[in-house]
């Protein structure tokens, strides 16, 4: 038997439920979760700000696992293996954008703990071509934000180009801390946008090599030459392009975002330009895990066990957390 914590439908708590140990069919891996971490994903899947597919569904997409039991057909992968399993669960291999390396924009993609259960358990089952190895000397807990905070931190960073040597990062939460110190590391300027007054996030973020950190009402000592929002918060776009440069970016990193309010067209002008970041790739996987293994960042994480799942994604939700939350099976 396994334990999960199931989101029985939109807006209600997770409840914890035995369920009998699956087995894994062609292509598949049954894994022992180690480690998963909490996404502001799944806060916006349980709080019903993503349209369900699939119900009841098992939330969490960034989940370290020890393989266990192995389907047929599987190569590459052995029973004791540590392994991630990040959001990407599944592509269709032969849609345009799948052929054109574009997988993160599959046109029938299925996602960890969205469309098939995910990480908050004590087992989970995951196709075994989108496990990535695991080679990160560090603890589960500090392995498993990276699964997608880094990873999409760092599918980010590449949007916001590498001539991007001034970046402002809007949300310091667990994407950002990961990701201003891989930039740190390449030599770029991070500046942390934190919500107005959070001082102790202020901190937090200079501990971490921001050259400069504020509230997100204000704007940078000097122009920036990128930023990249993690809040969900409309209302920081046109914060953003106004701390920009001429011929600056924006990237919107989240899967979700409050409503973007109306601005003044001189705020996009002069050739700044207004990009979302969708999803992620394999080949995103493989880069920063390489990078992680070579230059490991500090990862800060509170943990909680798994059937204290409600009370991370409460903590999440009220930003109580510098860096990220971690449930521990």
């Amino acid at each position: 038997m396994m334990n999960a914590m199931v989101l029985p439908a939109a807006g209600q708590p997770l409840r914890m439920e035995k369920r009998p140990l699956p087995e894994p069919a062609a292509g598949e891996m049954r894994l022992r979760v180690l480690a998963c971490a909490v996404c502001r994903t799944d806060l916006h899947i349980v709080d019903g700000e993503l349209a369900l597919p699939v119900q009841p569904i098992v939330p969490g997409h960034e989940i370290v696992g020890r393989v266990e039991a192995i389907g047929p057909g599987v190569q590459g992968h052995r029973i004791g293996d540590r392994v991630g399993v990040p959001w990407l669960g599944h592509s269709c291999g032969h849609c345009a954008y799948c052929a054109q390396d574009a997988e993160n924009l599959c046109d029938t993609p299925r996602f960890t703990g969205y469309h098939r259960d995910g990480g908050f358990a004590t087992h989970v089952i995951a196709e075994a071509d989108y496990c990535l190895p695991l080679h990160v000397a560090r603890p589960p807990e500090e392995v498993a934000p990276l699964m997608c905070a880094g990873l999409i931190g760092w599918r980010c960073l590449k949007a916001a180009g590498e001539r991007a040597l001034r970046l402002g990062l809007y949300g310091f939460g667990a994407a950002a801390h990961l990701i201003a110190q891989v930039a740190t590391a390449q030599g770029r300027q991070v500046h942390a946008f934190t919500r107005p007054g959070d001082r102790t996030g202020q901190d937090f973020a200079r501990s971490l090599g921001a050259a400069w950190a504020g509230g997100a009402d204000e704007l940078p000592p000097e122009p920036l030459d990128a930023a990249i929002i993690f809040a969900p918060v409309g209302a920081l776009v046109p914060a953003a392009l106004k701390a920009v440069r001429k011929g600056g970016r924006v990237v919107c990193g989240g899967i979700h975002m409050s409503d973007i309010p109306s601005f003044a067209y001189r705020l996009l002008w002069e050739e700044r330009q207004l990009v979302s970041v969708a999803n992620l790739t394999r080949r995103d996987g493989r880069e920063f895990l390489a990078i992680a293994q070579a230059q490991p960042p500090q990862v800060h994480v509170t943990t909680y066990p798994l059937a204290r799942a409600n009370e991370a994604l409460a903590d999440l939700r009220a930003g109580r957390l510098n860096g990220a939350a971690v449930l521990l099976p």
